[in-house]
């Protein structure tokens, strides 16, 4: 479907944006995600925080010193940066800029924070926030990690019920109760956001090739409220 849609159209690229609170699985949802797309390109953030085992520097996360950091901030090249446990995170806007210009789609996996700042920028960026089954189950799955003591258990418990609160801020949620159901919600939300006719830059169908998409878009949106 995908495939058939690019022949048809060019478009601008897409960033998707997944928040979720921690123990909510978005990790293992991002990778199942991104097996059905492998085009869509993870974001790889800067942090200021160490890195942990089995993490590579430029795969999880760009681990840079302080200075680093904040010689980048003062030169605005965050799209949009937060303080989170005492350590800075930081997505570059350099890569964003380059995707949506060249038509490529990019996810990033952000906090509550971060996706507020983006949606100011990116005024088309699709939001998705992952919620688990229910508060009892997110206890559960953060218990059955085995990495973390009861209080700070309870302080991401605490932190969980703070950003679900925000969830209105979101284009769309997902319940992550079935991992294959999960992945298939987000698909559904790919595959429609790709098709909508206001991303289209160009048709390349014969009866649309003198169109001008947005301006087509903005009139039939028009033409619905007076009516």
């Amino acid at each position: 479907m995908t495939r058939n849609r690019q022949r048809l159209t060019r478009r601008g690229g897409i960033i998707f944006i997944l928040s979720a609170p921690s123990g909510a699985g978005k990790t293992t949802l991002i990778k199942g995600l991104r097996s059905i797309y492998p085009d869509i390109e993870l974001s790889v953030s800067w942090t200021t925080r160490s890195r942990r085992g089995g993490e590579v520097n430029r795969r999880e996360y760009r681990f840079v010193t302080q200075r680093q950091f904040d010689a980048m901030r003062a030169k605005g090249q965050f799209a949009e940066w937060a303080k989170v446990h005492n350590f800075l995170y930081g997505t570059p806007r350099r890569p964003l800029d380059s995707y949506v210009k060249g038509g490529r789609d990019m996810l990033l996996d952000i906090d509550v924070q971060g996706a507020r700042k983006i949606k100011r920028v990116y005024r088309d960026a699709v939001a998705i926030f992952l919620l688990p089954p229910s508060m009892r189950e997110l206890a559960r799955r953060l218990a059955r990690r085995g990495t973390e003591g009861r209080e700070t258990m309870r302080r991401r418990l605490a932190n969980a019920r703070g950003e679900i609160r925000r969830i209105i801020e979101y284009d769309y949620y997902v319940v992550n109760r079935d991992v294959k159901e999960a992945v298939a919600a987000l698909r559904a939300i790919v595959e429609a956001e790709r098709a909508r006719t206001s991303r289209v830059n160009r048709w390349s169908l014969e009866p649309l090739r003198s169109r001008r998409p947005r301006v087509v878009h903005e009139q039939r949106s028009k033409n619905q409220r007076s009516g």
